[in-house]
């Protein structure tokens, strides 16, 4: 496992170039913050394909429908809270509605937007999106799954809804991305700690902090929002029957509460959703908040240690 740090945003900047190069359908578009959301390397290298409507996200999301209309495969990018938030009637109604060939890709997702404070961290994004019929909704772990998950979503017809963060993340996977497929990033028999995006490098350094007190946790990636893999999620409530969820989200209407769904329906365990526990967040230091509400390491292996033992008790 490789923890050196990389960009996801420089990673898709990258991606979007490459697939420039390689098909003249691929049109970008962004709503002034091309320089933070790295579509500015795409502009840069074909201006004639890339529009910056200004801040003008509704705007963003009519047009992109209109060149998907046109034949365009079109990515459109800003900043989570207004890709989604902002934009959201003219998601529904002009890309998810009619399936239009759409990749919304979102950038600054989650509390570690940071010293933006809470109007800029968006912890709904992932509810609202995965609550969208025809939406399909992805997370990648790393940048090698970002330039994998680009390339998958081009090559699909239809809406995706991709969230990265601001930060940079551990490579924690070769770029092989699955579609709907969770993978278990760590085997463990005592329970089962599923998470996504940033969380899953900070629940495997939890993980490591367990072992310590005797307890063995199995770590999964959820990178597939929607559609969630069920097989993944219930062979771990069977292996460990116990489930913790780590999202860089609020925990309702998140990966926590698609977890629940599947367990409820399928293979009823105790399970415990952390993340932002329906609270906004503040301005800080992106690591010194994720420290704060308890979403990093430690946080996270002291509310695991609490659960284990509260249930074995």
């Amino acid at each position: 496992m490789n923890w050196d740090y990389e960009s996801p945003r420089k990673a898709y900047g990258e991606t979007l170039v490459e697939l420039g190069r390689e098909r003249d359908d691929i049109v970008v578009m962004d709503a002034d913050l091309s320089t933070s959301t790295k579509t500015a390397m795409f502009g840069a290298e074909f201006p004639e394909r890339f529009f910056n409507v200004g801040l003008q996200e509704q705007n963003m999301m009519g047009i992109a429908a209109g060149l998907a209309r046109s034949g365009k495969t079109v990515f459109a990018s800003s900043f989570a809270v207004f890709a989604t938030g902002r934009a959201y009637d003219q998601v529904r109604q002009s890309i998810a509605y009619p399936r239009l060939n759409v990749k919304i890709v979102a950038t600054h997702g989650g509390i570690t937007v940071g010293e933006d404070g809470a109007s800029h961290q968006m912890i709904e994004d992932i509810g609202l999106m995965s609550g969208l019929p025809n939406m399909r909704v992805i997370v990648p772990v790393d940048s090698n799954e970002v330039r994998s998950v680009i390339r998958f979503v081009a090559s699909e017809e239809g809406p995706f809804y991709v969230r990265l963060t601001r930060t940079a993340l551990p490579n924690l996977t070769d770029g092989d991305f699955k579609f709907g497929k969770g993978a278990v990033m760590r085997d463990g028999l005592d329970m089962t700690i599923i998470a996504t995006g940033i969380e899953v490098g900070y629940s495997l350094k939890a993980a490591e902090l367990l072992k310590e007190k005797g307890i063995d946790v199995q770590v999964v990636n959820i990178s597939t929002i929607k559609p969630i893999d069920k097989d993944i999620i219930v062979k771990s409530a069977q292996d460990t029957g116990l489930i913790m969820t780590v999202e860089d989200h609020n925990i309702y209407n998140g990966l926590g509460s698609r977890v629940a769904e599947v367990l409820s329906e399928n293979y009823p365990v105790r399970m415990l959703r952390h993340g932002m526990r329906d609270i906004f967040g503040r301005s800080g230091r992106w690591d010194t908040l994720l420290s704060h509400y308890e979403m990093d390491e430690k946080g996270i292996a002291k509310v695991a240690e609490n659960f284990y033992k509260g249930v074995k008790s």
